[in-house]
């Protein structure tokens, strides 16, 4: 019994990597290819995107948001979990980005499920909500610029169905959170985000310590 969590250190990451990640050949490839991209670092950990597609498989998720795709793991590991019927809206500004998670869809056979929006999310968030999509989504997952967190998770709410799950990257922002001395935007915008909702009882709450931090809402 502990009543804390425990920390982890290479040697017991990779523990978990090597006792419990069933990561598809393809999602490997991706994982490889974008670990030589220059902003490498915006990518899921392997072990993130198997909690998601878990997560999709456990509320039986058939459409889902994804704000912040970049090269496509997440959305792939999602869209691969989902039935073929499934729909997922991934929104990004990068053409360039996104090229690899085109690429990486068609080959793992679900470029059929991901309809790609290039333009800023919250105006494609509330194109979604002005065309009657309102509490229609199983899930959304939220990664990208922390400023607009706040006005993702708003449309986010709206777009998802009362027990549907919204999912949070980087809540514990590599530990800068807890740094007083860092008054950085995105910093104090994840800090406020987190704050927040800690009080929103609109959601049931629960924030994870894997990778950098997952935040989970189920809606009520």
């Amino acid at each position: 019994m502990s009543k804390a969590t425990t920390g982890l250190d290479q040697g017991l990451y990779d523990y978990i990597l090597d006792t419990t990640l069933r990561e598809p050949e393809v999602l490997a490839r991706l994982r490889a290819e974008t670990d030589s991209h220059p902003r490498a670092g915006m990518q899921i950990s392997p072990d993130q995107g198997q909690l998601l597609g878990l997560l999709v498989e456990l509320i039986g998720a058939k459409r889902i948001i994804e704000i912040g795709t970049f090269t496509g793991y997440s959305s792939t590991a999602m869209a691969l979990a989902m039935p073929a019927d499934g729909e997922l809206i991934a929104c990004d500004l990068s053409e360039e980005y996104t090229a690899m998670a085109r690429r990486y869809w068609a080959e793992a056979g679900v470029d059929g499920r991901v309809d790609l929006r290039i333009a800023p999310a919250v105006e494609t968030l509330d194109a979604l909500i002005a065309d009657g999509r309102s509490g229609t989504f199983d899930m959304a997952f939220i990664d990208a610029d922390k400023e607009s967190y706040q006005d993702y998770y708003e449309r986010c709410l709206t777009l998802v169905r009362p027990g549907g799950l919204i999912a949070v990257d980087n809540v514990l922002w590599h530990g800068r959170v807890t740094d007083a001395s860092d008054t950085t935007v995105d910093t104090q915008a994840i800090r406020a985000f987190n704050a927040g909702l800690k009080d929103d009882g609109r959601v049931t709450l629960s924030m994870l310590s894997v990778a950098d931090g997952l935040t989970l809402a189920r809606k009520r």
